[in-house]
């Protein structure tokens, strides 16, 4: 699906923080992917908004984020690159660069140093978790839950697969990633363990029959926006999707949802440039990622959505909505009363056993 946004400026092409190539050379329009909702949302309004406010460049966005690895793969083997810049999760990140398919990053000299000159690698740390990969947000997937369906507030992780308890349908992202780790917790494995479970037959099969309790039961969804849909109209009581989404349907409209923020996954998201762009694509795509992951700009992405920025510099900046003018930080991931169980996906671990796992989670789904 795709939704395009043309956001022309009257203003001549502006240089930029970070840009290393004459305008002259650069496109004049970018095509974005993103996942649509709530987040893509506040792109547009932190980056792509002012970014084209200030060079004229127009933007067409993509929500394909959940396929990038499947459609760049695919855009590479015909030789026809049309995407110029790509949000994905980490382990994607780690996989297109593994591949071939995403351009390596000198973050120091191509990204925008912090306002009091720290080196962009220092800022962003040990959120670099790859060559390719350009740090945007620290998110979490969450549980949200409609409080009004249920007579008692879930307090677990492990309600999801309660249904004598919690009756109803659940939502759950139609992917392996959290689902199999949730499983094993709520089978009763060790969180410090659950990866050493995960990498064997026994393991993965013990997860799978942990989810086949609530198989039949279960909507699965592929797009973040779903489950805030599913649980805004009633048709799911209680269902997994980035915490973002949940601030979004809580906050911004009012729905009678709640988070539970028990065994929240932490995961990291951030940009990629696919390899082999032309020179005025590759330039603009650049350009537009310095302006995008400055301190400033990271932080202000935080004013529309509840996502914690990836830069260090950029915590204090951190405010209120701008439109609700509530305090953000009580509703990040990381904020301390939130986050007394969480683990962080291994996004390492996933980019080595991903494909496998994601044909084994298909064939589970179809049996």
């Amino acid at each position: 699906m795709k939704l395009t946004t043309t956001l022309l400026a009257t203003s001549a092409l502006a240089v930029t923080a970070g840009a290393s190539f004459a305008d002259g050379h650069m496109a004049d329009e970018l095509t974005l992917v993103s996942w649509g909702g709530a987040y893509q949302k506040s792109q547009q309004r932190a980056y792509s908004e002012p970014y084209a406010a200030e060079t004229g460049v127009s933007f067409t966005w993509d929500e394909s984020s959940a396929e990038a690895v499947a459609k760049l793969r695919a855009m590479n083997e015909a030789g026809n690159i049309t995407w110029d810049v790509v949000d994905v999760v980490a382990a994607d990140a780690i996989r297109l660069c593994d591949e071939g398919l995403a351009m390596e990053i000198d973050h120091d000299a191509q990204l925008a140093a912090a306002p009091d000159g720290t080196p962009a690698s220092e800022d962003f740390g040990e959120l670099i978790v790859s060559d390719c990969f350009i740090p945007q947000i620290v998110y979490s997937t969450a549980f949200g839950y409609r409080n009004d369906m249920l007579e008692k507030a879930p307090d677990s992780v492990c309600a999801i697969f309660d249904t004598d308890t919690y009756p109803g349908k659940r939502s759950l992202e139609k992917r392996p990633i959290a689902n199999l780790e949730w499983a094993l917790i709520c089978d009763g494995v060790d969180i410090s363990d659950v990866y050493d479970v995960l990498e064997t037959e026994e393991g993965q099969a013990r997860a799978f029959a942990k989810l086949d309790s609530i198989k039949d039961n279960t909507v699965w969804w592929t797009a973040g926006a779903e489950t805030p849909q599913l649980l805004a109209d009633g048709e799911v009581t209680i269902g997994s999707t980035y915490n973002g989404r949940l601030f979004s349907v809580i906050e911004e409209q009012k729905q009678p949802v709640s988070i539970l923020w028990d065994w929240q996954m932490f995961d990291l998201d951030g940009w990629i440039i696919p390899a082999g762009l032309p020179e005025d694509r590759l330039a603009r795509a650049l350009d537009f990622v310095s302006y995008a992951t400055d301190t400033q700009r990271l932080a202000d992405q935080a004013k529309y959505i509840s996502y914690g920025p990836a830069r260090a510099s950029s915590a204090p900046l951190v405010g209120k909505h701008a439109d609700l003018g509530i305090e953000m930080a009580p509703h990040m991931p990381t904020d301390p009363a939130n986050a007394v169980n969480t683990f962080l996906f291994n996004y390492e671990w996933w980019a080595d056993y991903r494909d496998d796992l994601d044909a084994k989670f298909q064939a589970w789904l179809a049996q």
